[in-house]
């Protein structure tokens, strides 16, 4: 099969692989959809030889893996000893794009991607993704798609969407908060989107004003323009001078984590989830004189995957308007270059 490999500095191939066969505990869908992140853009940009996966810490690789760490299709084949209640052929899946040891504290509740051993694989980074016809994964990893769900929905929640419910989750959302959100790239957009489904006002802030639009469309109450205001001070214009009661970073960008961080009310909880990077603050002032938490947050567990599949079906949230592009995967060069203009909404490879 052809399947699609970042090599670096904005460029990739289409390299053949075998077709992939089940072993124990295993199974192997055929992909339906498998969306784009903004953290491919981290394995797309970077230096040839180091190896995508280094970008974001994950280690080095020896030899070329698929991209696509937001795969959703059907099982296709299983492997010997994975009950039917666990997977049958047809199945309806998601992907928890992550295998760890199975046995810690951690995998035990699904969260893999804390495992404490040694050897944690992120599919699409470390390990083969979605950006191919067909995937093998451990039978562990599948949630089902609900029914009134599409498979471009069920990619989107693989990451993008599932790591912004997962945020608000970690920060307690309620509809009485005023939420700040740093970044409208997929991540972003989806939690103003969510957040808004939640009753939250939700205050939308990007350097493109392609992507302020799309955020007005997905619910936002406010939009702020970084590049042409007082971040701070214009969120707390609209906040009655006391700051938002929640933010959240999703550009991974110093500069927007600290205006996060310094935009929120006293009391008030900011919450890291762009990956990557680094920020400065001024301890006293930003933070201990206003009593002010500051959250991390990456990704979200099988349960959690689960749980947003559940809300996204069970409110009607139109996830697939994330969509701005559809492509073949022989269309990779082109949509990875148009993605990587940071103009765009969310593009998915359907298969």
């Amino acid at each position: 099969m052809k399947a699609v490999v970042f090599l670096g500095d904005r460029e990739l191939e289409l390299m053949g692989f075998d077709d992939p066969s089940p072993g124990a505990g295993e199974v192997v869908l055929e992909m339906k959809a498998s969306g784009m992140c903004g953290s491919d853009l981290k394995y797309y940009r970077a230096p040839k030889g180091g190896g995508g996966a280094a970008a974001l810490g994950l280690g080095a690789l020896s030899g070329p893996v698929i991209a696509g760490h937001e795969p959703c299709g059907v099982v296709a084949e299983i492997g010997a000893g994975v009950p039917e209640a666990v997977a049958r052929r047809g199945a309806r899946v998601m992907v928890h794009h992550y295998k760890g040891c199975g046995v810690c504290r951690h995998c035990l509740v699904g969260w893999t991607q804390l495992c404490a051993q040694s050897g944690m694989i992120v599919y699409g980074a470390t390990g083969h993704g979605g950006h191919a016809p067909y995937m093998k994964v451990p039978a562990s990893t599948l949630v089902p798609l609900p029914d009134p769900l599409s498979y471009e929905t069920g990619a989107a929640i693989s990451c993008g969407t599932g790591t912004a419910f997962g945020a608000l989750q970690r920060i307690n959302l309620t509809g009485r908060d005023t939420i700040a959100i740093f970044g409208q790239g997929p991540v972003g957009l989806s939690a103003t989107q969510l957040a808004a489904a939640m009753g939250a006002r939700v205050i939308a802030l990007d350097i493109s004003p392609e992507r302020l639009a799309r955020a007005r469309e997905f619910g936002a109450d406010a939009v702020v323009a970084p590049s042409s205001t007082d971040v701070v001070a214009a969120i707390k214009d609209l906040t009655h001078g006391e700051g938002a009661s929640l933010t959240m970073d999703t550009t991974g960008a110093a500069e927007a984590r600290a205006q996060a961080v310094r935009a929120t009310r006293t009391w008030g909880t900011a919450c890291f989830v762009g990956e990557g990077g680094n920020v400065t603050l001024d301890v006293s002032p930003d933070m201990l004189r206003r009593q002010i938490t500051i959250v991390a947050s990456w990704t979200f567990s099988t349960v959690g995957q689960a749980e947003c599949a559940r809300f996204v079906a069970d409110r009607g949230i139109d996830v697939d308007h994330l969509f701005t592009h559809r492509w073949k995967l022989d269309q990779a060069s082109e949509a990875y270059r148009l993605f990587d203009s940071q103009n765009t909404g969310k593009g998915v490879f359907l298969l």
